[in-house]
């Protein structure tokens, strides 16, 4: 497994979805993962330390998780079958080890919530590499188009 932080939350700007970018500390290592727009907000809030009134979903469960005791130690996107990837979110309560399936646009919202470390199986990294899909979400295109993008602009997804 190799530990990954969010690098950026950006619009993708041929499909206009939402695009949450992972790399490794080195930077050898860049997963971009398109995901939904109310998954998104919930990055970027937490991302931006933006308070809302009343918790929103991702919050609630965070919340729920803290009154009974339970914390998320990491999350771990574990698999890519037929273009979709899958994460398991690794949770403790009162010593015992629980997994729970997620997506993984849902366990990284909670990973920042719980300061959870965030990894990626390796075999994941390499698929990824291999995924067919159409211009609009090229992940080459989209490496490129990051590696071009001035730096201040990751991160700035608008709610």
């Amino acid at each position: 497994m190799k530990r990954m932080e969010i690098k950026g939350l950006l619009l993708d700007p041929i499909s206009n979805t939402p695009v949450v970018v992972l790399k490794d500390d080195e930077e050898k290592f860049f997963l971009p993962i398109w995901i939904g727009v109310f998954e998104a907000n919930a990055i970027a809030l937490k991302i931006e330390n933006v308070a809302t009134s009343r918790p929103l979903t991702h919050d609630l469960f965070f919340n729920t998780l803290g009154d009974l005791k339970a914390k998320i130690e990491k999350i771990v996107i574990n698999d890519l079958r037929d273009n979709t990837f899958y994460a398991r979110i690794f949770l403790t309560r009162e010593g015992e080890s629980i997994e729970i399936d997620s997506r993984p646009s849902d366990a990284l919202a909670l990973a920042l919530r719980f300061g959870a470390g965030i990894y990626v199986e390796e075999d994941v990294l390499e698929k990824s590499r291999k995924i067919e899909v159409d211009d609009a979400r090229n992940p080459d295109r989209l490496k490129k188009w990051l590696e071009e993008i001035d730096p201040e602009e990751l991160g700035k997804y608008k709610m």
